[in-house]
């Protein structure tokens, strides 16, 4: 049985990176995201790569680079303490 997964995209604006589904296609599309799964790091310029839980993403956004680990799918676009708890910001300290 395989992993439940993502579209990137998707991912991205549910978790609330992004106000639409477009500019989070926009960006992965302009300027790619990393994916890093267990280790095997691809950069991904398709808004339609799937993501899983687990993975390590990291992007550019507003001028600064975000690394996030996905802890969760999220079924929907929901308020941002909800979108909090589907990802581990990387980057804080």
């Amino acid at each position: 049985m395989s992993e439940p997964d993502q579209r990137l995209d998707i991912w991205l604006w549910r978790a609330r990176f992004f106000k639409t589904r477009t500019e989070a296609a926009k960006l992965v599309s302009d300027k790619g995201v990393r994916i890093d799964r267990t280790g095997m790091v691809r950069k991904s310029n398709k808004p339609g790569a799937s993501v899983q839980i687990g993975d390590v993403l990291t992007f550019r956004k507003a001028g600064e680079v975000r690394t996030v680990r996905i802890l969760g799918l999220p079924e929907r676009r929901g308020p941002a303490s909800e979108a909090q708890t589907h990802y581990l910001d990387e980057d804080a300290d």
